[in-house]
């Protein structure tokens, strides 16, 4: 027995067992000693090596063997028999009360006392024998009757009995003690019988013997007689802490009191000497004694072991000793009622009169047994009670429970059903008693299920002794319900506490398909349809080639929504996505992303010709572009029209979901680009575009926060007389080398109509208007109160981030006078509402800004916004200009717009005029302004001004010098420049002859 810190060395294949320090069910705590503070339960322990128990009890044999040849061989001499037989023994018991005493001292524990108590006794039987060899060694005189070593001899068993009640475990209740104590007198009464009859009474009726010597040879042994009924009661009543330990003591204390009942017999008496065979198992017995509190240290017998075993034990149910121990102590009572017949018999038998002092025993032990049994009686009537009460309590909670148990064999037959399966279910408890399980599952859940009980039945119940197993249960009805059961064990079989979780699993099922579906049209969402390119291409063969996907989106929805409304609208979306539906094949797969962007996955059929599986997908393309740009029913049988501009990307060799619908959306926007209403396929080169405007994007975020924009102005001429009536501002990059570049490039981002891309070019357009103003306003100060032209879209001048009346405050913040700028507005977007923007030039108007309508006779909104919108001047398109001379048809309708022009009395401007022939031509036709290279580039502001001083250009007559022959001037800034005149000694150097919107722009 030890506490933790020690019996921790133990090996830690030992099975664990409970602490000593704690205590027992119904047993008071221990007063010191007894808790384990958290760090010494927490703190691991070196285990004592394996072999020092084994070491221990082989040099315990040795000794023990030792002496007992010893003894057996008479030791040579009479006399070293004696020194042996009286010294030895004494040195024995001395070593038993030393090793006891030191482990009480240095081992705390609960059972201090009990060691210490075992320590006195053996001192009083190492005392005996020391004052016995006095008198055979030393004085070598027979023992007198009675000495000094009898009343040693006597103290030795009251110590060790005390000793043995502190081991036994204490009943909680008053008859658990009465019951103890009649179990002491049953085995002392019935061996007090048995040892009366066959010796005792001899001993008693000695004649000519003292009272003294009489009362002490019938105290010694019946003081055994008690010794031995208390190892017998505490055999089967002893404490489950330390087990090793206090088997071993008792063993010590039984073999003691065996020695000393040979010895009092008669036969042994008379012919004992020291040194004989019988000290030897004195001598064992003293030493298994020193030997009994180090077994719990040696044999790993700790205390908190104890308790893993009894766990484990009661989990396994596997502990054979308790059974078997348990039966001995409920027979305890009729053995020793048995022994107490047989002192009985034996007097009988053998003819004499029965003694009085059996008769008297025998009667008390009959009368204890009477008295046990009926306080047993008692207390099983109380237990069956208890126990019927519980039963009727669990009972009641297991039929009153929503959730239904069912017991099942290990066949898997049902062997009990709660009542609750008739609520649960649909069905009677006793209609499913007898039925296999298996019968009641869905056929694609069981396999599932036999193979969780199966591995669930394989684990150690101490790491898993439960389970959870989710399957259809088949209701009365015949429909499957989705059951939750929570698996034990039970005797072989399992037990099954169940539930019906149907709704849960409809309701999970619901919010997943929410989740993964677009509530409008409930077709697949992005998430969903990701997912399933994922599947198809990690899922695909060799045979799937030609799997494509469809990024489709609705061109002119917007429009429905703001001119029929958003419910027709969400209507329209709905017959979308089942037209998109109904036009794929079933293995296909289809979504909505937003808005009016839908998708389609489909699958490939194993063409491995590219050309045919492209003519094949874009046949499919082209058809649901036609089914869906079919007119729509809405709202009040009110039909529209909407088109379908359709991306097709296939899926190559290592693509990954992510890359397959980028491309997709890449050829889905490259359609709407190209005109809206069409299908594109995917080409590497369309993400090269994208990288490419991208870096461009970047470049002109970076130039415009370094600083690197520059403010060109291009005059406009009068063509009746060369003169400057305004300048027209226009934006250069100037990179690196010193090369100025137009913005074209950059523009044209703005096309792509990407919120990120239109806000960087709003950004140029509002650097360019107050760039413009504020150089008008220094030419106002200095002079040169020309108008200046700034082109600005419809989009930006209704732009709600923009704060309001900002163009009215720069225009006061510089001061400008009324006329002195005049907003060229470009862009022909259908989306622009033309109400709100009529209202905001109208404002502009009454501010004194002049409205220009850029690129006249291009674009079909030009005429509606001419309609709709206040315009002071036409500027005629570069496409037009350019073509004027040498084509009738465009001469004829160029003619035409300048005379709309003039009947609506509104300044005509064109645009792009780089010959002298243009501009004549155009001066014929009724223009009335110009800009170009026929007259003058986009200059700088030294240039502008000196321009401005000379006052007017040579107007360009219809015999000029041809247009390959003309020279070049300088336009602006340090572009290249060739020398020479032009146009008369009074006109300007002219730039070369082409496009300004072909400038060149640096490869990116």
């Amino acid at each position: 027995m030890d506490d933790l810190p020690d019996a921790a060395h133990a090996p830690i294949t030992t099975p664990p067992r409970r602490d000593p320090g704690s205590t027992a069910p119904g047993e008071p705590p221990a007063r010191d000693g007894g808790a384990v503070s958290a760090p010494g339960a927490t703190l691991p322990r070196q285990p004592a090596p394996a072999g020092s128990g084994l070491w221990s009890q082989l040099l315990l044999a040795l000794v023990c063997g030792g002496y007992a040849t010893g003894a057996a061989l008479g030791w040579g001499s009479p006399e070293l028999a004696r020194v042996m037989g009286d010294f030895g023994l004494s040195a024995a018991a001395v070593v038993a009360a030393i090793s006891c005493s030191w482990y009480s001292r240095t081992r705390n524990t609960r059972f201090r006392p009990a060691w210490l108590l075992f320590a006195a006794s053996s001192a009083m039987a190492g005392f005996g024998n020391a004052v016995w060899g006095w008198y055979e060694v030393i004085l070598r005189q027979p023992v007198p009757t009675p000495s000094p070593a009898d009343f040693c001899f006597l103290l030795f068993a009251p110590p060790a009995i005390i000793g043995l009640l502190v081991l036994a475990r204490r009943p909680v209740t008053r008859a658990g003690w009465v019951c103890l104590a009649l179990d002491a007198w049953l085995i002392g009464g019935s061996l007090l019988t048995l040892s009366w009859s066959l010796a005792l009474a001899h001993t008693a009726h000695f004649e000519g013997e003292t009272v003294a010597h009489t009362a002490l040879s019938l105290a010694y042994p019946l003081l055994d007689i008690v010794l031995v009924s208390m190892v017998l009661a505490l055999h089967f009543r002893r404490s489950s802490a330390n087990r090793s330990a206090i088997n071993t003591a008792i063993a010590a204390l039984a073999l003691t009191v065996l020695c000393d009942a040979l010895f009092t017999s008669p036969l042994l008496k008379v012919n004992y000497r020291s040194g004989q065979i019988l000290d030897a198992g004195w001598f064992a017995g003293y030493m298994l004694m020193a030997y009994a509190p180090w077994v719990a240290r040696e044999k790993g017998d700790d205390t908190a072991g104890q308790a893993g075993q009894a766990g484990q034990a009661g989990h396994t149910g596997q502990h054979p000793s308790r059974p078997i121990a348990g039966s001995l102590a409920a027979l305890t009572p009729y053995l020793a009622a048995a022994v107490c017949t047989l002192g009985i018999l034996y007097n009988v038998l053998d003819g004499h009169q029965v003694d009085r002092v059996v008769l008297f025993t025998g009667c008390t032990v009959v009368l204890a047994l009477v008295i046990r049994q009926g306080i047993m009686l008692l207390d099983n009537i109380s237990l069956t009670q208890e126990l019927a009460q519980k039963e009727n309590h669990f009972r009641s909670l297991v039929q009153g429970s929503s959730d239904v148990i069912m017991i099942a064999a290990p066949t898997g037959i049902l062997r009990y059903v709660s009542p609750a399966a008739a609520g649960v279910y649909g069905r009677d408890a006793e209609e499913l008693v007898g039925s296999e399980l298996a019968s009641l599952i869905h056929p694609e859940d069981l396999g599932r299920v036999v193979h969780e009980v199966r591995r669930f039945l394989a684990a150690p119940p101490a790491e898993e002794p439960t389970t959870r197993i989710e399957c259809r249960f088949r209701s009365g009805s015949g429909d499957w319900l989705n059951v939750e059961s929570t698996v034990n064990r039970h005797h072989g079989g399992l037990i099954f506490n169940s539930r019906d979780v149907t709704e849960r699993v409809r309701l999970q099922a619901q919010l997943q398909h929410t989740a993964e579906h677009d509530p409008l049209t409930d077709l697949p969402n992005r998430a969903l349809f990701t997912r399933r390119v994922q599947q198809a291409l990690a899922g695909r063969r060799a045979t799937d080639a030609g799997t494509a996907v469809l990024f489709i989106d609705l061109d002119g929805f917007k429009a429905v929504n703001d001119t029929v409304g958003h419910q027709a609208g969400d209507e329209l979306l709905v017959q979308a996505a089942r037209r998109l539906q109904e036009s794929v094949r079933a293995g296909d797969s289809t979504a909505r992303f937003g808005g009016d962007e839908f998708a389609a996955l489909i699958i490939g059929d194993g063409t491995r010709d590219p050309a045919a599986r492209e003519y094949r997908i874009h046949e499919i393309a082209d058809r649901l572009r036609l089914t869906l740009s079919q007119p729509y029913k809405v709202e009040g049988g009110q039909e529209v029209r909407v088109a379908a501009s359709i991306g097709v990307a296939f899926a190559e060799p290592g693509i990954t979901p992510g890359g397959l619908m980028r491309n997709a959306d890449l050829a889905m926007y490259r359609a709407k680009q190209a005109g809206k209403g069409r299908v594109e396929l995917y080409a590497p080169q369309m993400q090269a575009d994208v990288v490419r405007r991208a870096e461009l994007a970047t470049r002109l975020r970076t130039a415009l926060h370094d600083g690197e924009f520059a403010l060109l102005h291009q005059p406009v001429v009068e063509l009746s007389t060369g003169r400057i009536t305004a300048v027209a501002a226009q934006p250069r990059w100037r990179s690196t080398q010193g090369i100025l570049f137009t913005p074209a490039e950059f523009l044209r981002v703005a096309e792509m109509e990407r919120a990120d891309e239109s806000a960087r070019t709003a950004e140029l357009g509002r650097w360019t208007l107050e760039k413009a103003l504020e150089h008008a306003a220094q030419r106002r100060l200095a002079g040169y109160g020309v108008p200046v032209y700034v082109r600005l879209s419809g989009a930006r001048l209704l732009d709600k981030s923009q704060p309001p009346k900002n163009l009215e405050a720069l225009l006061i913040r510089h001061a400008l006078p009324t006329g002195a700028l005049t907003l060229e507005l470009s862009g022909s977007d259908p989306r622009i509402p033309l109400d709100e923007l009529e209202r905001r030039l109208v404002a502009l108007r009454r501010f004194g800004v002049r409205i220009a309508l850029d690129g006249f006779g291009s674009g079909y909104a030009a005429i509606s916004a001419l309609r709709r919108l206040p315009i002071d001047v036409l500027k005629i398109d570069r496409g037009l200009v350019e073509g004027v001379i040498e084509s009738p048809r465009l001469h004829k309708i160029t003619a035409g717009l300048l005379k709309i022009a003039d009947d609506l009395g509104m300044q005509s401007v064109a645009e792009g005029v780089d010959v002298p022939e243009q501009a004549h031509a155009l001066r014929t036709m009724g223009c009335t302004h110009a800009l170009g290279a026929a007259f003058a580039g986009p200059v700088d502001e030294h240039r502008l001004r000196h321009a401005l001083d000379r006052g007017a250009y040579a107007v360009p007559a219809a015999e000029s010098v041809p247009v390959e022959d003309a020279e070049q001037v300088l336009v602006g800034g340090s572009l290249p420049v060739r020398s020479g005149t032009a146009g008369g000694a009074g006109s300007l150097a002219h730039a070369p002859l082409r496009s300004n919107n072909e400038t060149p722009v640096p490869p990116t």
